[in-house]
């Protein structure tokens, strides 16, 4: 009985579409012809009107629809990619914090900002480097005709190395702080502390371990490992604050008389192709 009533309400739908369909091509008949009354014409102009609109209004409405989805999912897409691109700046702005915070602590733990500022440098690239004296000496690219001159300090990276000894036209000798001759390249020193800063000459390279000493120590208390050494200013053939590296550990000698202070060396001095020279200060003095 349910089908029954489901295939006669079909049925119905189908006469319904058939006679409207029927009575629009009527009409649109009737309405051509020049015979037909201008009354009737109308009727048939109003009709055509009603039927075109009933079947025009689901297209129009499913046209309209798809439009609004479409100009929904840009939206949506302009959207999507404002907020991942938000993200991106965050993330970036989050980086440069991060950035600009290290730099911030690194200018602090380098103790360079009141000494490489006042002072010209050159920058050099290492020609040669004897396997014999490794450790000991190496020549740069730069000599008198770039205003090297003996007794510069020289740095490599973040730290100090050694000076130059030697000074040719374009070339020139560096004695490096690792050297084996103990009774040369001896740099005064001082730990950076809290309260006194504790000076000292840094006289000798352990090759054992890779850890440079620190001798004639005035003091060891408060002496924390991790502590920064720089070079102290004193004798005046280095200025201050040169950087040298961060307090190992606190070491007695031999005949357990007095302390050495080993440094691990900011500097790679094992490896480096590229040398900086302290040429003088800026008001013009060594």
């Amino acid at each position: 009985m349910q089908k029954f009533f489901s295939n006669k309400k079909l049925i119905i739908l189908m006469i319904l579409i058939i006679v409207t369909f029927g009575l629009l091509a009527v009409t649109v008949n009737i309405r051509d012809k020049k015979s037909t009354p201008p009354v009737v014409q109308q009727v048939g102009n109003d009709v055509v009107s009603v039927v075109g609109g009933v079947f025009a209004y689901p297209t129009n409405a499913v046209k309209n629809a798809t439009s609004e989805f479409s100009d929904l999912y840009n939206t949506y897409s302009e959207n999507k990619r404002l907020k991942a691109r938000i993200g991106e700046l965050a993330q970036n702005q989050a980086k440069l914090e991060v950035v600009q915070d290290e730099n911030k602590k690194l200018k602090q733990e380098l103790k360079l900002t009141g000494s490489l500022t006042d002072y010209t440098t050159v920058n050099a690239s290492v020609l040669s480097r004897s396997p014999s004296s490794w450790q000991s000496y190496l020549t740069i690219n730069r000599g008198q005709t770039s205003g090297i001159k003996k007794d510069m300090p020289v740095m490599s990276g973040r730290g100090l190395i050694g000076r130059i000894v030697e000074v040719d036209k374009v070339s020139s000798k560096v004695e490096l702080i690792s050297t084996d001759n103990e009774l040369n390249d001896k740099f005064a020193a001082e730990i950076v502390g809290d309260n006194k800063n504790i000076t000292g000459v840094v006289s000798r390279y352990d090759s054992s371990t890779g850890d440079l000493v620190m001798e004639n120590v005035n003091s060891t208390k408060n002496i924390k490992k991790g502590q920064s050494v720089i070079t102290s200013g004193l004798g005046g053939l280095t200025p201050r604050g040169l950087y040298i590296g961060k307090v190992y550990g606190i070491k007695k000698d031999n005949y357990g008389m007095t302390n050495s202070v080993y440094i691990t060396p900011a500097a790679e001095l094992r490896n480096f192709t590229v040398v900086t020279v302290i040429k003088s200060s800026v008001n013009g003095e060594k």
